[in-house]
This record gives structure tokens, C-alpha cells and sequence, in this order.
């Protein structure tokens, strides 16, 4: 009844309407009663529970004072609390196209938009496209009740994303799909073979691809860790080391 009225009225956008499930002292946003989009701890709004997601800020590895952080997919806003949080010298610009999912930001403790933060509804692909040289960090996490729509797996999307980055720039992609490689692929034409690195999530059946722009740090994995901001190192002490003994390893192996 609420579709039908939706699309008498004009409000119907396509998209499929989230809801938010309360459980256990977790508040979850999901589009279908087997699958979470996004999981929050109800009395610790701005703690990143879900591995990759904290994997996904290693890019403060590459980048670690942004100046603009991109973020494709809202959800429930995890990872745009967590930066709007800790890190209050950067600006946060969120793409979300499912207007239906922004509508419930005040369910998930999501702030409302101001000087730091935006969050526009709009295309992933066109929002990107129109960003040239602007993001120094870039988070894509966009999904639907599907996994990663096909717009946000295209070349081309890829393409945009290198374009929208600044010339020390890095993307974070968080790959949940059957063919990860696919993907890597595709990353790997936009940003070259020696500008990718992969990582898997040791308790989770994703990948997290990091690809940047520019040459990696000549640093150690130790001082590569210590660039990053101590309030984000305390509350993420296990993602740091971890990644910055791969990064090391990939410059070794690549000579990049």
C-alpha cells in the first residue's frame, strides 16, 4: 500500500525502502530480513564494528591528514560518523542514491549536515564524475539488496574514481562480490597493475582494494603507522600495523 501511494503521489524513486531492526543492543540497517547492510552498537553510536570497515581507513596510511574524504554508499553512516568524529580537520562528502536509506540517518545517530559534513542524493557514478583532483581519500561502499550495483562495476566508474582523487590521492574499495577479481581488474587499468593492493578480511568473506595515485612513502612499517592521527590509531590499533607490513612488502615487490 505504501509503494502504491509512493508512486500516486510521485514519490517513488525505485529504490527499495530499508528498515531498521533493534536487537541484542544493535540497531541494523537492512533491506531483507538475512542480509545487513549495516550494523550499529546502540549505546557506542560512533564505534566501528564491522571489520572492513575499519580495514577501509588504512588509506590514512597514503593519505593521513585529508583534506576532503569522499565516501560512495551512506548506509547507516558508520564510517562517516567515525571520521566526522576523529578527524575534525576534514571534510566528509557522502554520496548516497537511495533516498530512502538518508531518511533514516537520525536513526543511526548520522549528524546533520553542516560545514564538515554533506551527504547528497544523488548517482555514485555522476557524483564522482563531476569531483575532478578533489578527494585525498575516497571510500566506496556502495551496495543495494543486490551487492554492488552495476553502475559502481564498470570501468568506467573506476576511471572516475582515479580522476576524482588528488595526485597523492587513495580509493578504498570494499569488494563483497563472488568475482573480486573482476574488479581488481578494472582497478588495475584505472590506476596501473603496480598502484593496487589487496587485502583479505581474516574473519570476513570480503576484500578491502586500496589503489592510489602518486608513489608510496619510503617509510618503514612502523614510522608508515606513526603518520597517522594517535586518536584514530588508538581506537583502530589492530588495522595500522597490519596493513602498513603489506604496503611495505607491495613497494618491495613492485619497486613503487
Amino acid at each position: 500500500m505504501a509503494r502504491w501511494l509512493d508512486r500516486l503521489l510521485g514519490r517513488d524513486t525505485g529504490q527499495r525502502k530499508p528498515y531498521v531492526r533493534r536487537h541484542d543492543g544493535l540497531v541494523s540497517l537492512q533491506f531483507i530480513r538475512s542480509q545487513t547492510q549495516s550494523r550499529m552498537v546502540g549505546d557506542d553510536p560512533d564505534r566501528l564494528l564491522i571489520d572492513y570497515t575499519r580495514t577501509m581507513f588504512a588509506a590514512l596510511l597514503w593519505h593521513p591528514a585529508p583534506a576532503v574524504l569522499g565516501m560512495v554508499g551512506l548506509g547507516g553512516g558508520s564510517q562517516a560518523k567515525f571520521a566526522y568524529r576523529n578527524l575534525p580537520e576534514t571534510r566528509i562528502e557522502v554520496v548516497e542514491n537511495n533516498p530512502h536509506v538518508v531518511a533514516l540517518r537520525g536513526d543511526f545517530g548520522i549528524p546533520d549536515d553542516d560545514a564538515r559534513l554533506s551527504v547528497t542524493v544523488d548517482d555514485g557514478v555522476r557524483f564522482v564524475q563531476a569531483r575532478p583532483a578533489h578527494f585525498d581519500v575516497l571510500l566506496v561502499d556502495g551496495y543495494d539488496e543486490h551487492g554492488i550495483p552495476a553502475e559502481l562495476s564498470t570501468q568506467i566508474f573506476y576511471d572516475a574514481c582515479r580522476d576524482a582523487l588528488s595526485a597523492q590521492g587513495v580509493l578504498a574499495c570494499n569488494l563483497y562480490v563472488r568475482d573480486p577479481q573482476t574488479h581488481v581488474d578494472k582497478l588495475k587499468d584505472a590506476f596501473g597493475a603496480d598502484q593496487v593492493l589487496v587485502v583479505d578480511e581474516p574473519r570476513m568473506s570480503n576484500r578491502v582494494a586500496f589503489a592510489w595515485r602518486g608513489a608510496l612513502p619510503m617509510l618503514d612499517a612502523e614510522a608508515l603507522t606513526g603518520r597517522v592521527p594517535l586518536q584514530v590509531r588508538a581506537l583502530l590499533p589492530d588495522v595500522f600495523p597490519r596493513i602498513a607490513v603489506r604496503v611495505v612488502r607491495h613497494r618491495t615487490v613492485t619497486g613503487r
